[in-house]
């Protein structure tokens, strides 16, 4: 995947701000896509909470595969200090629930009575501005259906013993895994106009062949699916009637439909990563990082 050009100058104000503010926050609220919760998990927000306890909200799990984020749920709170609990912004109960999950988060802030200090956090486009204005009852937090609508940090006095900060969305740097980058950029969490459009959709097609091909079959009334994803494309695109002069497919106006289609659940609930995946992801990265230790320390001897 060519280089995502996506670290504007605001995003990196608000993460020297953050960092500054975060001394006066007892727990922070990170709000992951349901659809790619490692990928969305932003490994700034790690690193800038510290041990500070955190409550990951998987939203837009109306979009997700359920199955799927069951598991998520499982092995995020099986990790200390971190409490897992799934959302889609226009379910009122769980919403409700929210400033309860940070209280219980903070003891010592509730035993004193004093409100408990929230920031929420999160990438671009996964919902933090439609989560507060949820949570408050009014329309507050400005929303977009694209990435980068907020563009600093703000605080809201919120009822029920919490007070809440919002940040920007922010992405970091370099995006080490080639399929988290991927996966932002199919989900809509980086501006499509930052990827090259039509080799995501790509992506996204040998995706959706591999893991969901009956959707594919019944969403297009496919009888045979491709093995590639830019056959895919071809064949949306002409059951969709995207045609050039001399019956030639417009590649770019099928692959809109997909990425539309996917995005939009129009093509049912799905997921684009695993827990076992990513499990697997991580042992590989831990024996290279202790294969290349030990080549060094080798190194260092033999000087």
């Amino acid at each position: 995947m060519e280089r995502i050009n996506w670290f504007p100058g605001h995003m990196h104000k608000a993460r020297k701000e953050i960092a500054q503010l975060m001394d006066e926050v007892d727990v922070v609220i990170e709000v992951l896509d349901a659809r790619l919760p490692r990928s969305s998990e932003n490994p700034l927000v790690a690193k800038l909470r510290g041990q500070k306890p955190v409550i990951k909200l998987l939203n837009k799990t109306d979009l997700a595969d359920p199955a799927i984020t069951q598991a998520w749920l499982d092995e995020f709170n099986s990790q200390e200090g971190i409490t897992a609990v799934e959302l889609t912004t226009t379910d009122k109960a769980a919403i409700k629930r929210i400033p309860d999950l940070c209280k219980a988060a903070a003891p010592a802030r509730t035993n004193h009575d004093r409100p408990v200090r929230a920031m929420i956090m999160g990438i671009p486009n996964v919902g933090k501005s439609t989560l507060i204005n949820a949570l408050l009852g009014r329309k507050i937090a400005k929303v977009g259906n694209e990435p980068a609508v907020t563009k600093a940090n703000k605080r809201y006095s919120v009822f029920q013993g919490m007070a809440l900060s919002d940040t920007p969305g922010i992405l970091w740097p370099k995006i080490e895994d080639q399929d988290s980058g991927y996966r932002l950029a199919v989900s809509g969490a980086i501006k499509d106009t930052a990827i090259n459009y039509d080799m995501v959709a790509v992506y996204g097609a040998n995706f959706v062949l591999k893991a969901y091909p009956d959707r594919l079959i019944e969403r297009y009334k496919l009888k045979d699916l491709p093995e590639l994803g830019e056959q895919l494309l071809d064949q949306i695109g002409r059951k969709r009637g995207c045609l050039r002069a001399g019956g030639v497919v417009d590649i770019h106006k099928a692959a809109e439909i997909l990425m539309n289609e996917m995005r939009s659940g129009k093509l049912g609930r799905i997921s684009f990563e695993t827990v076992a995946e990513w499990q697997e992801k991580d042992r590989i990265a831990a024996e290279l990082a202790a294969a290349e230790l030990l080549a060094a320390e080798q190194a260092e001897e033999s000087k």
